[in-house]
């Protein structure tokens, strides 16, 4: 990749969670215009394929396709990553970009885990074990999008099964686990030899989807959270959708790419820059206790 160039990413094949709307679109319409092949995994077609419509309008000559991808669903991410490794091409991103939040009751995935904790967590786990030998072999870059609702705290498992359901620390712990799973994905790599990246982002705070009246999760309005984030960030306190996909396609592309942590410049938004880690990513034991615990979750089709 040649930063110098104005398609520094041509040749190259990403894939990118989420992209059906919000940062997802905007990450996969970046990628594309610095001359990547995108693949956007949806679990809706017709949000798909009008996501496909925005990336062609902004980049004419955008090479983009979509594939079915539902997280929470274990033996979808294991169609889809079946679906990719037949293609046999090298992988050089995987932007694992999707997620859910705070759905208002407590709601499993398909096999058993808490929707939050399945969604954001296993389901991107899955896919990026499951699409390891396509990143070996094209040197890849994998980049997990966390939140700053991970930056207090620290990783207990035990809370994701807690009764009663606590959305927001069910939430906190998928993100908290993203964060040290990042963490240990990078370690494995040098330890190992794997010739891949594994680097971090977080959005700040925008008026995303994730708020949004989500019918799917249980939530038939949006939260006021949202209405007051959409103020704030017309009045350029808060970053815009825009602006907030920038950490990731700063990861993506950055030269400063093992291990690095990317936001905005302020924690709620500005422009994307390199940041410290935040506390929850350092615990070295714990990053190895869920990259354990994550593997045994998945199961063996998911085996590194």
């Amino acid at each position: 990749m040649s930063p110098d160039s104005p398609r520094p990413l041509l040749g190259r094949l990403a894939v990118v969670t989420g992209a059906s709307d919000g940062i997802g679109t905007v990450i996969a319409t970046r990628l594309a215009g610095l001359g990547a092949e995108v693949l956007l995994p949806v679990r809706s077609s017709e949000k798909g394929r009008r996501a496909l419509d925005v990336v062609r309008r902004e980049v004419p000559d955008a090479v983009a396709s979509t594939r079915v991808l539902d997280l929470s669903s274990l033996d979808s991410v294991d169609a889809l990553v079946r679906e990719i490794r037949a293609e046999g091409r090298p992988l050089h991103l995987l932007i694992n970009n999707a997620g859910v939040m705070t759905p208002p009751s407590r709601q499993e995935t398909a096999d058993g885990f808490e929707l939050q904790w399945g969604t954001n967590h296993v389901g991107h786990a899955a896919l990026t074990f499951g699409l390891l030998p396509l990143l070996r072999a094209g040197g890849g870059r994998v980049v997990h999008q966390t939140s700053i609702a991970a930056r207090r705290g620290r990783f207990d498992e035990t809370v994701v099964a807690a009764q009663p359901y606590d959305a927001m620390a069910s939430y906190v712990q998928s993100k908290i686990a993203i964060g040290l799973f990042a963490r240990e994905l990078q370690e494995r790599s040098r330890a190992e030899g794997w010739g891949l990246t594994s680097t971090l982002a977080h959005p700040g705070v925008s008026p995303t989807n994730l708020l949004a009246a989500q019918p799917g999760v249980g939530r038939e309005r949006e939260l006021g959270a949202r209405r007051v984030i959409r103020l704030l960030s017309r009045l350029h306190v808060t970053g815009t959708v825009a602006s907030a996909a920038e950490p990731a396609v700063l990861a993506a592309t950055s030269p400063l790419s093992d291990g690095t942590f990317f936001g905005p410049s302020r924690l709620i938004g500005g422009p994307a820059r390199a940041i410290a880690p935040w506390d929850p990513f350092l615990d070295v034991d714990k990053a190895g206790r869920v990259w354990d615990e994550t593997l045994r979750a998945v199961g063996s089709r998911f085996s590194v």
